[in-house]
């Protein structure tokens, strides 16, 4: 008689312990996505509770987004490095600690703070949640259903995080916002360290702390920097200081990869033409098509008076334009081409910029949210796609994970500094103005300026981007 039990037994507990990774992957990845988005709506509430300024109500978004874009690379080296499982838990464990405190805080800075924190938890525990799944479940259709899911569930934290912060705000607070990220991360927390296995894919080795500082704040004081203009003008030193500092950083940032011997950015991916031109214009469609959000949540609540769960749920037909465009546009590009893809998109996109520009104070929701919207995020999401698909063509072999990230790095990069030097045309044309009709004339030419950043992209692309019929990914 043979007995069967003993691998049927671990056959079933391998089985767990994978879903159980697939799970906590895709949670993580679905809080990380959902905090772009979800504080959209409770800007505002932020704003009134806080006593927060214009400038500082931006950087509660770029806060986020330049410590999880100046972090990304070195949490994806650090995963490799230090192990998975370990970073994943020290990543989450961060975003969780980091959201009580947002949720907690009583001072702006304390909140701006916390949201930096955010990021960088976020950018430790986004590569994880990836390289977490990837270990886990083996090549082959399982791995491209698990992948597939993890996707899904990000796109859907985007496409959510209107409604779901709108929601907690009208009913509890805008704190919730932030808090809510705490039982649902203790919760992963406990799960992963039960369930989840160690493993690592590099040799320990030096990692690059001293590129990814030098690159978050040389960001960070541009970013201040192109803020400081509204209040003291291009000249003034509280401007040019920031400015010219945060352009030496970068600078020094560029020197520092081209001599460590494990840079956080090899520059010599950017050699190859498809590389580099991809990312220039990832980094030009980010630069106008992430500042939508803010610009749009702030019209329909300021002018057009909508509640937070009103503007979430404003927004949703825009939410799910950019994840049909982003799952639209691999049938596409077979079809007609990835260069080609990239300009239909940036075009439709374009587009829609420029019909928002024409919102009044007294717009309907039909002509001055949901159509130009629809058009500027499903030109965004088929435009996106392609670009990341060229970058990654055009990377060595091996290299094509690596290209991944600098894709996302510099979309993200892109939408931080997009909003600051966005804000501050706002700012300009409202010039201290409070009503409707003010705040419009400024969001109006913030709409019209992102058009003209995205037509000069369209232009760099036509002349850059190579020219592939298809891209085997």
């Amino acid at each position: 008689m043979v007995d069967v039990s003993t691998p049927t037994r671990r056959t079933a507990r391998t089985r767990t312990r994978t879903w159980a990774v697939v799970l906590a992957a895709c949670v993580g990845q679905f809080l990380v996505v959902l905090d772009v988005s979800v504080v959209n709506v409770a800007l505002p509430s932020m704003r009134t509770d806080l006593g927060l300024s214009t400038a500082g109500l931006q950087w509660v978004l770029n806060a986020y987004s330049i410590a999880f874009a100046g972090f990304m690379l070195l949490g994806g080296r650090a995963a490799d490095i230090y192990g998975r499982k370990r970073m994943f838990l020290v990543g989450l464990g961060l975003f969780t600690a980091a959201s009580l405190a947002g949720g907690l805080a009583q001072e702006g800075w304390q909140l701006l703070a916390a949201r930096a924190a955010q990021g960088l938890g976020a950018a430790v525990l986004a590569p994880a949640t990836l390289t977490l799944l990837t270990a886990a479940v083996p090549e082959g259709p399982a791995r491209t259903k698990a992948i597939g899911t993890w996707m899904a569930v990000g796109a859907g934290g985007g496409a959510t995080g209107g409604l779901i912060g709108g929601a907690l705000t009208d009913a509890l607070s805008w704190r919730w916002v932030l808090l809510i990220n705490v039982p649902v991360g203790v919760l992963v927390l406990a799960g992963a360290a039960i369930w989840l296995a160690e493993g690592r894919t590099g040799e320990r080795s030096r990692i690059d702390f001293t590129g990814a500082l030098l690159v978050t704040a040389g960001l960070a004081s541009v970013a201040y920097g192109i803020v400081q203009t509204e209040e003291s003008g291009w000249t003034a030193a509280a401007t040019l200081v920031p400015l010219l500092g945060g352009l030496m950083l970068l600078a020094l940032f560029v020197l520092v990869e081209a001599r460590t011997a494990k840079p956080l950015m090899p520059l010599r991916v950017l050699g190859a033409r498809a590389v580099a031109s991809a990312n220039v214009a990832m980094l030009v469609l980010g630069s106008a098509t992430f500042s939508m959000w803010y610009f749009m949540t702030v019209y329909a609540q300021n002018v057009l008076g909508y509640t937070a769960l009103e503007a979430g749920l404003a927004l949703m037909p825009t939410s799910v334009a950019i994840v049909v465009g982003s799952k639209c546009a691999p049938r596409l590009m077979a079809r007609v081409g990835a260069k080609n893809l990239a300009l239909v998109g940036t075009v439709v996109a374009a587009a829609g910029f420029g019909w928002q520009s024409t919102m009044t104070a007294d717009g309907s929701y039909l002509t001055a949210v949901c159509l130009p919207g629809v058009l500027m995020m499903a030109g965004a999401g088929l435009a996106s796609t392609p670009l990341a698909s060229l970058a990654t063509s055009g990377a060595a072999p091996g290299e094509s994970g690596l290209v991944s990230g600098i894709v996302n790095t510099s979309r993200t990069m892109g939408g931080a500094l997009g909003l600051a030097v966005l804000s501050t045309v706002a700012a300009a044309r409202t010039a201290g103005g409070t009503g409707p009709e003010d705040l419009t004339a400024g969001y109006a030419l913030a709409f019209r300026t992102s058009g003209s950043v995205l037509l000069a992209g369209l232009l760099l692309m036509i002349l850059w981007l190579p020219r592939h019929r298809s891209v085997q990914r």
